[in-house]
């Protein structure tokens, strides 16, 4: 019987998507609910699961083909109980067994295909064996056949589509810097009393709570503060009306193959140290995998970007529209400052905030920036909410 393969019903504002990545082709056998085609939409990339086990009859909607929700993209011949007692019979004479494909997430799937990377020849570190987009880097990388058989002073280029997401992310910055009055203020913070902090308490944290003790939640908590006190900094602009959100949903961007991603943390006024660092670790493990919904993405009030996990001394941030700000933290560095009329070393950060000067004021935006460097150079005022 011919069961079809329909696109899944998408996203609330998404039209439409692309097929990315077919994992089988015609004639190929799948099982019920196994992965086998990838789709990218403009923010979010979808996995179709096969609806029966079977054999792939014909792949209708190619890759870079465009589709809408409910479409057919293929047609599976369903494989009855009955059918499938012979195929056991025959797999368990001693024939030459294929091996498994390793697993890996769609965002490394969709290089592995774009580079005709061997993954057979491609071992993977990530948990699991999983193959990590370092793995199949390292593995283009490595093929010094192409590279030796350029001709002696040729200038190879490249010229690939560019992915919907990286296209939205492209569309939605020029409308930003365009739409905008953006300023940044800059400050730093002398990192010593976190870090000292962190250090005292970090293996009791992890042992209790079984999630890594980083510096984002410490941020998450000092700008949850910060906002309370200002709340304009927590607002945004709708036609002439400024919205004040009476919640803290903090955006953690996290950076992905595929481009930046902001999965938000709703409530973080209510969540402990443990809970805001256990979530950001499972969005950004998400993140990484293509596993991040919209429902995750959306409806953030304020948002956070580490530049400095890169090693970014400073930047200007960009705004994540239609938020009003957004905070900047970088990389943290010794430097000489003067305490008590003496040079010492201190680890030092810079930070910035990037703002729409259209409602927020050099005052309110230097005042905030102030607020967050008291709260992390003491941070027991965290705990104590002073």
């Amino acid at each position: 019987m011919a069961i079809e393969v329909k696109v899944p019903m998408l996203p609330e504002s998404i039209t439409d998507a692309t097929v990315s990545t077919w994992h089988k082709k015609a004639g190929d056998r799948v099982a019920r609910d196994e992965n086998i085609v990838d789709l990218e939409t403009d923010k979010v990339m979808l996995e179709v699961p096969s609806p029966t086990d079977g054999i792939i009859k014909e792949i209708i909607k190619p890759s870079g083909s465009t589709v809408q929700a409910q479409e057919v993209i293929a047609v599976i011949d369903a494989v009855s109980a009955d059918q499938k007692a012979p195929a056991a019979k025959v797999e368990a004479a001693p024939a030459k067994t294929e091996k498994a494909a390793p697993a890996m997430g769609p965002a490394v799937r969709r290089v592995v295909a774009e580079n005709d990377i061997d993954v057979s020849q491609v071992t993977g570190t990530g948990k699991g064996g999983r193959i990590t987009k370092e793995n199949a880097m390292a593995a283009m990388g490595g093929n010094a056949a192409v590279a030796t058989a350029l001709p002696q002073g040729s200038r190879p280029e490249k010229r690939v589509p560019m992915t919907r997401i990286r296209a939205r992310i492209a569309e939605r910055l020029l409308e930003v810097t365009q739409g905008t009055a953006m300023l940044t203020t800059f400050n730093e913070i002398n990192m010593a009393p976190v870090m000292e902090l962190r250090n005292r308490y970090r293996e009791k944290f992890e042992k209790k709570y079984k999630v890594r003790l980083g510096f984002m939640s410490f941020f998450v908590r000092a700008c949850v503060e910060a906002l309370k006190r200002s709340p304009v900094v927590n607002s945004s602009i709708d036609g002439n009306d400024i919205v004040y959100h009476g919640y803290y949903d903090v955006g953690v961007a996290v950076s992905t193959d595929r481009g930046l991603v902001v999965p938000v943390l709703r409530d973080a006024d209510q969540m402990s140290m443990a809970e805001i660092e256990a979530k950001i670790a499972e969005a950004a493990e998400k993140a990484r995998t293509g596993k991040l919904t919209m429902e995750e993405m959306q409806g953030g009030t304020f948002t956070i970007t580490n530049g400095g996990v890169f090693g970014s001394l400073m930047a200007t941030p960009i705004i994540n529209a239609p938020q009003c700000a957004i905070l900047g933290m970088h990389k943290i560095q010794e430097r000489p400052v003067v305490e008590n009329g003496q040079i010492v070393i201190r680890p030092m950060m810079y930070v910035a905030l990037s703002y729409d000067h259209r409602l927020i004021d050099g005052k309110e935006s230097v005042t905030f920036l102030v607020t967050i460097k008291e709260l992390l150079e003491d941070p027991a005022r965290l705990l104590l909410e002073i």
